[in-house]
């Protein structure tokens, strides 16, 4: 299947403008990512990359913050891309039954396929899944195969812990023991680490 496959509905065709604009193709990839009512939007930023004669040209329209459609999808991408960038520093994963690594979120957007390569090439054979909770999915790697799309509920070996977690005792007394109570400055973390993903880190676990 193809990684960024949109469960939830169908998505525009935008691999015309790849040629063009890789910057454009992304920023509509990640737009539609976000699973936010602007399809016109996107068709529309679509539409008028394509007419660009040239890669210059296209790079230009596609960063063209006059046009109000162009405006809409990059707002858009830019908070995906965001969110990608900081899933892929913030998810925490512990083994669970059948030596899977595991580690669970929540997003906003729909980004679970975005995170495939990365975490493909930090696992490198090791078995991992990374499960959203709010849209029930899971992506997950097996040795010998690539990262697939699933639902939660066909994702076998990833839903029950192991028992006790032993790195995650030890993860925790590291933050301990690097941590600057003086300096706490709770305002700061909450701008670096929103409260909807602290209960998915594992530090800040009781």
């Amino acid at each position: 299947m193809e990684l960024f496959e949109d469960p939830v509905e169908t998505a525009l065709d935008i691999s015309g403008i790849f040629e063009l604009s890789v910057d454009a193709y992304y920023t509509a990839l990640y737009a539609q990512m976000s699973c936010k009512p602007i399809k016109k939007e996107i068709a529309a930023f679509v539409e008028k990359v394509s007419r660009a004669k040239n890669r210059e040209e296209a790079d230009r329209a596609g960063k063209d913050r006059g046009d109000s459609s162009v405006l809409a999808v990059l707002k858009e991408a830019g908070k995906v891309s965001h969110e990608i960038h900081r899933l892929t520093g913030m998810l925490r994963f512990s083994p669970e039954s059948g030596g899977v690594y595991t580690a669970r979120c929540a997003p906003d957007h729909f980004i679970l396929p975005a995170l495939a390569e990365h975490f493909t090439l930090r696992f490198g054979e090791t078995p991992w899944a990374i499960i959203d909770e709010k849209r029930g999915l899971c992506l997950r790697k097996a040795n010998g195969s690539e990262a697939v799309l699933v639902p939660v509920s066909s994702a076998t070996n990833v839903t029950e812990k192991a028992g006790k977690d032993s790195w995650e005792d030890m993860w925790r007394l590291y933050h301990k023991s690097i941590n600057n109570e003086s300096r706490k400055n709770p305002r700061l973390q909450r701008q670096f680490m929103p409260e909807r993903y602290q209960k998915y880190l594992t530090e800040l676990k009781p």
